[in-house]
């Protein structure tokens, strides 16, 4: 299945931090781009489920928040 998709230039005064941070796939070293899934989890813990597009393999990461996250 293809998916099209509008290209919108923005600019930003600095780069997404988050950007440096993104995953390689440890068996075939594809990128990976976005998350599958995330879960909040206690302590300030987040832990994101990713999936490689290439061949398949999935690991989960876990991060830790500075401060605690709170909703409006």
């Amino acid at each position: 299945m293809s998916a099209l998709a509008d290209l919108v230039s923005t600019a930003s005064p600095r780069p997404d931090p988050r950007g440096c941070d993104l995953p390689t796939c440890p068996v075939c070293a594809d990128s990976m781009i976005a998350a599958e899934a995330s879960a909040y989890l206690a302590d300030n813990v987040i832990s994101y489920l990713w999936t490689c597009d290439t061949c398949g393999y999935g690991f989960v990461t876990k991060h830790t928040l500075r401060s605690r996250f709170v909703c409006n």
